[in-house]
């Protein structure tokens, strides 16, 4: 697409919790122009169109009033949603999980590919300042193991499905983004009846990556740590921040004339440039479009994630059940 200063006229389908951020962002884009927003809930779509500036528009209006949009309905839509955007020539970001179905998602992106549209998938953290960090900081490492952590308690918010599609399948695909190598091997359990989902993944390379989602957590954790040959990096989502810790070496000190053990290191702690992750997906989302350029997280990332993360759901399914323990 040829380059142009007018901003892109955009809208947003689907518009509760995580749309109305994407109505936000894009009418705080300066390369793009929210048009207009469409939801099953009329009342709530015009509510959030009065919030940012634009009209409440049903579905074929806002597909032919704009040339982008995002997808943040229910994930049991998207694929239909999509399909109508990308046959009606409309660049799609679909929010995560990608879709339901895999076979579904292939044809999203031979459609997209078809059409020369862009469709992206909107796995956020890739955009998070500390995985951007991150991935400079691991550029020149030899990645051993990788333990990520999103824990969190029960949410007010209605959440269908399992904390592997909801919340494990971020870092699914930050993993997978920092390693790309095949896996080999998928391992998960299930902590009883309760939503803790741990699953391990093992790559070609002999790297492995520990994940745990859970939503029974009484503490929000978003952390995720690398053990590399030569150093620890350790990534906090929330606080956008990297630390290396390096050369941590043992030695044996005299003190008042006792000898005590004790350990030292070198942390650095690289400039992380912080911003909201959404901000930057819906901006690179916009940039890709008006550039010509492929977006960063493209739909068949989407379907890498989406088929580990049903794998994973798969493993914990089938673990047998815990034996008695004995009185």
């Amino acid at each position: 697409m040829a380059r142009t200063d007018d901003p892109l006229p955009v809208g947003v389908v689907g518009v509760g919790s995580m749309g109305r951020q994407h109505a936000r962002v894009f009418a705080e884009l300066p390369s793009a122009s929210l048009v207009g927003v469409s939801d099953a809930d009329a009342e709530r779509a015009r509510a959030v169109a009065d919030d940012y500036g634009a009209t409440s528009l049903p579905i074929e209006r806002l597909l032919s009033s704009v040339a982008a949009v995002s997808i943040a309905a229910p994930d049991r839509h998207h694929y239909d949603l999509a399909r109508r955007a990308l046959d009606a020539g409309v660049h799609v970001l679909v929010e995560k999980p990608f879709v339901t179905d895999v076979g579904e998602g292939r044809d999203l992106v031979d459609r997209a590919e078809r059409a020369d549209l862009v469709l992206q998938v909107g796995h956020v953290e890739r955009f998070n300042p500390a995985v951007r960090t991150l991935r400079d900081v691991l550029a020149d490492e030899d990645v051993i193991s990788i333990e990520a952590d999103r824990l969190g308690p029960p949410l007010d918010r209605d959440v269908s499905g399992s904390p592997v599609r909801d919340l494990m399948i971020h870092d699914i695909d930050v993993v997978c983004s920092l390693l790309d190598e095949p896996i080999r091997g998928v391992q998960a359990t299930v902590a009883g009846e309760q939503p803790h989902v741990t699953a391990v993944l093992s790559f070609d390379s002999g790297t492995t990556a520990r994940l745990t989602a859970s939503r029974v957590t009484q503490q929000k954790v978003r952390t995720l740590g690398v053990t590399t040959h030569d150093a620890r990096v350790n990534a906090d989502y929330l606080s956008q921040s990297v630390e290396i810790h390096r050369r941590s070496v043992p030695e044996y000190v005299a003190q008042n004339g006792d000898v005590k053990y004790r350990h030292e290191g070198v942390i650095e702690r690289p400039t992380v440039e912080r911003g909201e992750p959404l901000h930057n997906e819906l901006e690179s989302f916009v940039a890709s479009i008006r550039e010509g350029t492929p977006p960063a997280v493209p739909g068949e990332d989407g379907l890498r994630a989406l088929e580990i993360a049903q794998l994973i759901e798969a493993r914990a399914a089938d673990q047998p059940p815990r034996p008695e323990v004995p009185r």
